[in-house]
Protein backbone atom coordinates (compact mmCIF):
# COMPACT_ATOMS: atom_id res chain seq x y z
CA UNK A 1 0.00 0.00 0.00
CA UNK A 2 1.16 3.55 -0.71
CA UNK A 3 2.28 5.77 2.13
CA UNK A 4 0.68 8.84 0.49
CA UNK A 5 -1.28 11.10 2.86
CA UNK A 6 -4.89 10.09 3.31
CA UNK A 7 -6.20 13.36 1.80
CA UNK A 8 -4.24 12.97 -1.44
CA UNK A 9 -6.38 10.27 -3.04
CA UNK A 10 -9.89 11.54 -3.75
CA UNK A 11 -12.47 13.88 -2.17
CA UNK A 12 -14.22 10.75 -0.87
CA UNK A 13 -11.35 10.49 1.62
CA UNK A 14 -11.09 14.12 2.64
CA UNK A 15 -11.16 14.38 6.41
CA UNK A 16 -10.31 10.72 6.92
CA UNK A 17 -9.11 9.95 10.46
CA UNK A 18 -5.35 9.69 10.83
CA UNK A 19 -5.52 7.10 13.60
CA UNK A 20 -3.67 3.80 13.30
CA UNK A 21 -6.94 1.96 13.86
CA UNK A 22 -8.61 3.64 10.88
CA UNK A 23 -5.59 3.11 8.63
CA UNK A 24 -5.66 -0.62 9.43
CA UNK A 25 -9.41 -0.77 8.82
CA UNK A 26 -9.06 0.97 5.47
CA UNK A 27 -6.21 -1.24 4.33
CA UNK A 28 -8.13 -4.34 5.34
CA UNK A 29 -11.21 -3.31 3.35
CA UNK A 30 -9.11 -2.42 0.31
CA UNK A 31 -7.20 -5.70 0.52
CA UNK A 32 -10.33 -7.84 0.80
CA UNK A 33 -12.03 -5.95 -2.02
CA UNK A 34 -9.05 -6.30 -4.32
CA UNK A 35 -8.88 -9.99 -3.41
CA UNK A 36 -12.51 -10.58 -4.42
CA UNK A 37 -12.17 -8.59 -7.65
CA UNK A 38 -9.16 -10.64 -8.70
CA UNK A 39 -10.38 -14.00 -7.42
CA UNK A 40 -13.71 -13.81 -9.24
CA UNK A 41 -12.39 -12.23 -12.44
CA UNK A 42 -14.35 -8.99 -12.35
CA UNK A 43 -11.98 -6.76 -14.30
CA UNK A 44 -12.47 -6.14 -17.99
CA UNK A 45 -9.93 -3.48 -18.90
CA UNK A 46 -11.61 -0.33 -20.17
CA UNK A 47 -15.05 -1.41 -18.96
CA UNK A 48 -17.62 0.94 -17.46
CA UNK A 49 -19.28 0.03 -14.15
CA UNK A 50 -22.57 1.32 -12.75
CA UNK A 51 -21.90 1.57 -9.01
CA UNK A 52 -25.24 1.44 -7.19
CA UNK A 53 -25.44 3.89 -4.31
CA UNK A 54 -28.38 3.42 -1.95
CA UNK A 55 -27.16 5.80 0.72
CA UNK A 56 -26.39 3.01 3.16
CA UNK A 57 -23.07 2.37 4.87
CA UNK A 58 -22.20 -0.50 2.52
CA UNK A 59 -22.65 1.35 -0.76
CA UNK A 60 -20.68 4.36 0.51
CA UNK A 61 -17.86 2.03 1.53
CA UNK A 62 -18.01 0.32 -1.87
CA UNK A 63 -17.77 3.61 -3.77
CA UNK A 64 -14.83 4.84 -1.71
CA UNK A 65 -12.79 1.66 -1.95
CA UNK A 66 -13.34 1.37 -5.72
CA UNK A 67 -12.03 4.90 -6.13
CA UNK A 68 -9.00 4.08 -4.01
CA UNK A 69 -8.27 1.03 -6.16
CA UNK A 70 -8.57 3.19 -9.28
CA UNK A 71 -6.18 5.72 -7.78
CA UNK A 72 -3.68 2.95 -7.11
CA UNK A 73 -3.91 1.75 -10.72
CA UNK A 74 -5.48 -1.54 -9.67
CA UNK A 75 -8.92 -1.01 -11.22
CA UNK A 76 -8.69 0.04 -14.89
CA UNK A 77 -12.42 0.67 -15.33
CA UNK A 78 -14.65 3.74 -15.51
CA UNK A 79 -17.03 4.26 -12.59
CA UNK A 80 -20.47 5.88 -12.73
CA UNK A 81 -22.39 6.15 -9.46
CA UNK A 82 -26.13 5.68 -9.64
CA UNK A 83 -28.91 6.26 -7.15
CA UNK A 84 -32.40 4.98 -7.90
CA UNK A 85 -35.02 6.97 -6.00
CA UNK A 86 -37.93 4.52 -5.75
CA UNK A 87 -40.43 6.94 -4.30
CA UNK A 88 -40.25 5.72 -0.71
CA UNK A 89 -42.01 8.03 1.77
CA UNK A 90 -39.70 10.54 3.44
CA UNK A 91 -36.74 9.63 1.21
CA UNK A 92 -34.29 12.57 1.40
CA UNK A 93 -33.94 13.02 -2.36
CA UNK A 94 -31.26 15.71 -2.24
CA UNK A 95 -28.77 13.97 0.06
CA UNK A 96 -27.07 11.65 -2.44
CA UNK A 97 -26.96 14.05 -5.42
CA UNK A 98 -25.41 16.76 -3.25
CA UNK A 99 -22.92 14.29 -1.81
CA UNK A 100 -21.84 13.06 -5.26
CA UNK A 101 -21.49 16.60 -6.58
CA UNK A 102 -19.38 17.53 -3.57
CA UNK A 103 -17.24 14.42 -4.00
CA UNK A 104 -16.78 15.10 -7.74
CA UNK A 105 -18.09 11.65 -8.64
CA UNK A 106 -19.70 11.16 -12.10
CA UNK A 107 -23.24 10.01 -11.44
CA UNK A 108 -26.80 9.52 -12.57
CA UNK A 109 -29.84 10.05 -10.36
CA UNK A 110 -32.99 8.27 -11.52
CA UNK A 111 -36.51 8.58 -10.17
CA UNK A 112 -38.84 5.61 -10.65
CA UNK A 113 -41.86 5.23 -8.37
CA UNK A 114 -41.72 1.50 -7.74
CA UNK A 115 -42.97 2.05 -4.18
CA UNK A 116 -46.52 2.65 -5.42
CA UNK A 117 -46.39 -0.55 -7.47
CA UNK A 118 -45.17 -2.56 -4.48
CA UNK A 119 -47.77 -1.20 -2.08
CA UNK A 120 -50.49 -1.91 -4.65
CA UNK A 121 -49.38 -5.52 -5.24
CA UNK A 122 -48.34 -6.60 -1.72
CA UNK A 123 -51.06 -7.18 0.92
CA UNK A 124 -50.92 -4.99 4.00
CA UNK A 125 -48.67 -6.42 6.69
CA UNK A 126 -46.44 -8.34 4.27
CA UNK A 127 -42.84 -7.39 3.58
CA UNK A 128 -42.13 -5.41 0.41
CA UNK A 129 -38.48 -6.37 0.04
CA UNK A 130 -38.66 -9.16 -2.55
CA UNK A 131 -40.78 -7.34 -5.14
CA UNK A 132 -39.05 -4.05 -4.41
CA UNK A 133 -35.69 -5.69 -5.08
CA UNK A 134 -36.84 -7.20 -8.40
CA UNK A 135 -38.21 -3.89 -9.64
CA UNK A 136 -35.03 -2.11 -8.55
CA UNK A 137 -32.82 -4.63 -10.35
CA UNK A 138 -34.82 -4.30 -13.57
CA UNK A 139 -34.42 -0.54 -13.55
CA UNK A 140 -30.70 -0.78 -12.77
CA UNK A 141 -30.23 -3.09 -15.74
CA UNK A 142 -32.00 -0.56 -17.95
CA UNK A 143 -29.89 2.32 -16.64
CA UNK A 144 -26.67 0.31 -17.08
CA UNK A 145 -27.51 -0.33 -20.73
CA UNK A 146 -28.36 3.33 -21.31
CA UNK A 147 -25.05 4.36 -19.72
CA UNK A 148 -23.02 1.88 -21.77
CA UNK A 149 -21.99 -0.12 -18.71
CA UNK A 150 -21.00 -3.78 -18.75
CA UNK A 151 -21.79 -4.39 -15.09
CA UNK A 152 -23.84 -3.17 -12.16
CA UNK A 153 -21.87 -3.16 -8.91
CA UNK A 154 -23.61 -3.74 -5.59
CA UNK A 155 -22.53 -3.18 -1.98
CA UNK A 156 -23.45 -6.59 -0.56
CA UNK A 157 -20.83 -7.72 1.95
CA UNK A 158 -19.79 -10.98 3.59
CA UNK A 159 -22.60 -10.95 6.14
CA UNK A 160 -25.27 -10.31 3.47
CA UNK A 161 -24.00 -13.34 1.58
CA UNK A 162 -23.92 -15.52 4.68
CA UNK A 163 -27.40 -14.43 5.78
CA UNK A 164 -28.80 -15.17 2.31
CA UNK A 165 -27.30 -18.65 2.47
CA UNK A 166 -29.10 -19.40 5.72
CA UNK A 167 -32.35 -17.85 4.48
CA UNK A 168 -32.24 -20.22 1.52
CA UNK A 169 -31.35 -23.09 3.83
CA UNK A 170 -34.09 -22.41 6.40
CA UNK A 171 -36.86 -21.14 4.13
CA UNK A 172 -35.99 -22.01 0.52
CA UNK A 173 -34.84 -25.60 0.85
CA UNK A 174 -31.69 -25.03 -1.22
CA UNK A 175 -27.98 -24.39 -0.80
CA UNK A 176 -27.51 -21.03 -2.51
CA UNK A 177 -26.53 -17.45 -1.82
CA UNK A 178 -25.63 -14.22 -3.63
CA UNK A 179 -22.57 -14.93 -5.80
CA UNK A 180 -19.75 -12.38 -6.08
CA UNK A 181 -20.12 -12.46 -9.89
CA UNK A 182 -23.31 -13.16 -11.81
CA UNK A 183 -24.36 -12.93 -15.45
CA UNK A 184 -27.91 -11.70 -15.94
CA UNK A 185 -30.49 -13.82 -17.77
CA UNK A 186 -30.13 -11.80 -20.97
CA UNK A 187 -26.40 -12.44 -20.91
CA UNK A 188 -25.38 -8.83 -21.53
CA UNK A 189 -24.61 -7.56 -18.01
CA UNK A 190 -22.59 -8.73 -15.06
CA UNK A 191 -23.58 -8.20 -11.43
CA UNK A 192 -20.52 -7.73 -9.21
CA UNK A 193 -20.24 -7.75 -5.41
CA UNK A 194 -16.65 -6.61 -4.71
CA UNK A 195 -17.27 -6.41 -0.93
CA UNK A 196 -17.99 -10.15 -0.81
CA UNK A 197 -15.12 -10.77 1.62
CA UNK A 198 -15.65 -7.64 3.74
CA UNK A 199 -17.40 -7.85 7.11
CA UNK A 200 -20.46 -5.70 7.74
CA UNK A 201 -18.90 -4.36 10.94
CA UNK A 202 -15.96 -3.00 8.94
CA UNK A 203 -18.30 -1.21 6.51
CA UNK A 204 -20.13 0.32 9.45
CA UNK A 205 -16.93 1.50 11.14
CA UNK A 206 -15.57 2.91 7.90
CA UNK A 207 -18.69 4.84 6.85
CA UNK A 208 -19.16 6.19 10.37
CA UNK A 209 -15.54 7.30 10.63
CA UNK A 210 -15.84 9.07 7.25
CA UNK A 211 -19.10 10.72 8.38
CA UNK A 212 -20.90 9.81 5.17
CA UNK A 213 -24.59 10.87 5.08
CA UNK A 214 -26.26 7.54 5.85
CA UNK A 215 -29.87 7.08 4.75
CA UNK A 216 -31.73 4.41 6.77
CA UNK A 217 -33.12 1.33 5.03
CA UNK A 218 -36.43 1.32 6.89
CA UNK A 219 -38.20 4.23 5.21
CA UNK A 220 -40.93 2.01 3.75
CA UNK A 221 -41.87 0.60 7.16
CA UNK A 222 -41.81 -3.04 6.00
CA UNK A 223 -38.71 -4.20 7.82
CA UNK A 224 -40.16 -5.50 11.11
CA UNK A 225 -40.16 -9.29 11.39
CA UNK A 226 -38.15 -9.88 8.25
CA UNK A 227 -36.68 -13.34 7.84
CA UNK A 228 -33.31 -11.71 7.26
CA UNK A 229 -33.45 -9.99 10.64
CA UNK A 230 -34.27 -13.30 12.30
CA UNK A 231 -31.32 -14.98 10.59
CA UNK A 232 -29.06 -12.07 11.54
CA UNK A 233 -30.09 -12.51 15.19
CA UNK A 234 -29.23 -16.22 15.04
CA UNK A 235 -25.81 -15.50 13.53
CA UNK A 236 -25.20 -12.78 16.11
CA UNK A 237 -25.88 -15.31 18.84
CA UNK A 238 -23.48 -17.83 17.36
CA UNK A 239 -20.82 -15.16 16.92
CA UNK A 240 -21.21 -14.04 20.52
CA UNK A 241 -20.79 -17.58 21.82
CA UNK A 242 -17.91 -18.38 19.48
CA UNK A 243 -16.13 -15.29 18.11
CA UNK A 244 -14.98 -15.84 14.52
CA UNK A 245 -17.82 -18.24 13.74
CA UNK A 246 -19.13 -16.05 10.89
CA UNK A 247 -15.79 -16.15 9.09
CA UNK A 248 -15.53 -19.93 9.50
CA UNK A 249 -19.00 -20.38 8.00
CA UNK A 250 -18.15 -17.98 5.17
CA UNK A 251 -15.03 -19.97 4.34
CA UNK A 252 -17.23 -23.05 4.08
CA UNK A 253 -19.09 -21.39 1.20
CA UNK A 254 -15.75 -21.26 -0.61
CA UNK A 255 -14.97 -24.90 0.13
CA UNK A 256 -17.88 -26.94 -1.25
CA UNK A 257 -17.52 -30.71 -1.76
CA UNK A 258 -20.28 -31.95 -4.11
CA UNK A 259 -19.39 -35.58 -3.40
CA UNK A 260 -20.22 -35.00 0.26
CA UNK A 261 -23.61 -33.43 -0.35
CA UNK A 262 -26.79 -35.00 -1.74
CA UNK A 263 -27.41 -33.36 -5.11
CA UNK A 264 -27.17 -35.94 -7.96
CA UNK A 265 -27.05 -33.08 -10.47
CA UNK A 266 -23.72 -31.97 -9.03
CA UNK A 267 -22.19 -35.39 -8.48
CA UNK A 268 -22.79 -38.67 -10.31
CA UNK A 269 -23.62 -40.87 -7.33
CA UNK A 270 -25.33 -43.46 -9.53
CA UNK A 271 -22.21 -43.79 -11.67
CA UNK A 272 -19.93 -44.21 -8.68
CA UNK A 273 -18.58 -47.81 -8.88
CA UNK A 274 -16.43 -49.92 -6.63
CA UNK A 275 -13.06 -51.12 -7.85
CA UNK A 276 -13.24 -54.96 -8.09
CA UNK A 277 -9.52 -55.17 -7.42
CA UNK A 278 -10.07 -53.54 -4.06
CA UNK A 279 -12.12 -56.58 -2.91
CA UNK A 280 -9.22 -58.87 -3.72
CA UNK A 281 -6.57 -56.65 -2.25
CA UNK A 282 -8.46 -56.04 0.99
CA UNK A 283 -10.01 -59.47 1.55
CA UNK A 284 -7.08 -60.74 3.59
CA UNK A 285 -6.91 -57.60 5.70
CA UNK A 286 -10.51 -57.48 6.87
CA UNK A 287 -11.41 -59.99 9.62
CA UNK A 288 -14.64 -61.90 9.12
CA UNK A 289 -17.06 -61.75 12.04
CA UNK A 290 -18.68 -65.09 12.92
Amino acid sequence: MSDAPLDDIHPLFHGAPSTTEFKKLRKRIVRYTREAIEQYGMIERGARWLVCLSGGKDSYTLLAVLYELKWRGLLPVELVACNLDQGQPNFPATVIPEFLERMQVPHRIEYEDTYSIVTDKIPEGRTFCSLCSRLRRGNLYRIAREEGCSAIVLGHHRDDILETFFMNLFHGGRLATMPPKLLNEEGDLFVYRPLAHVAEADCEKFAKAMNYPIIPCDLCGSQDGLQRQQVKAILDGWEKNAPGRRQVMFRALMNARPSHLLDPKLYDFAGLMRDPKADTDNSKQIPVLR
